[in-house]
């Protein structure tokens, strides 16, 4: 009884130990290698939304800033695949060990830490930001064809309040791609923001005759017109971003603007 007993719990064990390793692992389907560049410009995408919001006034100075931090750290984040596999008992004993440990550490470090930092000061230190302006600078420099490094750059100078380069980084991408969406929406801003409504109206229905439906430019085209007290081209222009942008975060200021601009507009 004792040896089947002992012989039993023998290969019970021995069994738990030889599982992760013969257990199937089904092939990983073959995707394609991501471009860096895909993610740098979906969040120029981003980036140049939250400069609307800047510029229609929907958003706070300190909101804003987060938000930025935020987005530039996501696109030069490179993310690595997963693959699922079963974890072996043993990982999860040692992981569980591990845990135990670093949670001692932190109990015994962290008041410590927190007695000694200075007023004000984080308490787990400065959150890492994204590229600096000098760092697009010399990237746009090494390769002067990477357009989304350029409309980075660009979206970069306009944070930081030097339009006159904004546009130049802008100017650059449409000498190379004249149909670039992106570039057109960015200089409206620069050219809004610099007073210069007709020019960024220009510019927006350049981006418009390229994308009649661009939510970025249709935004910002029905604000001009709305400030310009063309109220019946707001409304036409706003009507069309609502349909296309009825989820978009800006639809919400849009709405109660539109409603008085049909009222205005109304004989």
């Amino acid at each position: 009884m004792t040896y089947l007993l002992f012989t039993s719990l023998f290969l019970v064990s021995l069994a738990l130990a030889a599982r992760p390793f013969l257990a199937r692992r089904s092939a990983a389907w073959p995707v394609e290698i991501p471009d860096p560049r895909d993610d740098v410009a979906r969040a120029v995408s981003s980036l140049r939304d939250l400069e609307f919001a800047r510029a229609a006034g929907t958003i706070g100075p300190e909101d804003h800033s987060r938000l930025r931090g935020l987005l530039e750290r996501s696109a030069f984040t490179q993310e690595r695949a997963e693959r699922s596999t079963p974890a072996p008992w043993r990982t999860l004993v040692i992981a569980a060990l591990l845990a135990g440990v670093v949670a001692v550490l932190v109990v015994v470090s962290l008041p410590q830490s927190a007695g000694d930092r200075a007023p004000g000061e984080p308490l787990t230190g400065t959150v890492p930001s994204g590229p600096s302006l000098s760092e697009l600078e010399q990237r746009a420099k090494a390769d002067p064809t990477d357009i989304p490094t350029l409309l980075a750059l660009g979206d970069a100078y306009l944070e930081a309040g030097d339009l006159q380069k904004a546009a130049t980084a802008y100017q650059t991408v449409l000498a190379r791609d004249s149909a670039n969406i992106s570039a057109l929406d960015g200089l409206a801003i620069v050219l809004y923001r610099s007073g210069e409504s007709k020019g960024a109206l220009l510019a927006l229905d350049r981006a418009l005759t390229l994308r009649p439906k661009d939510p970025d430019a249709l935004f910002l085209k029905g604000l001009i017109q709305y400030q310009t007290q063309d109220y019946k081209g707001a409304v036409a222009t706003w009507q069309v971003f609502l349909d296309v942008g009825q989820f978009d975060a800006r639809a919400t200021m849009v709405r109660p603007l539109y409603d008085d601009a049909k009222k205005k507009a109304a004989p």
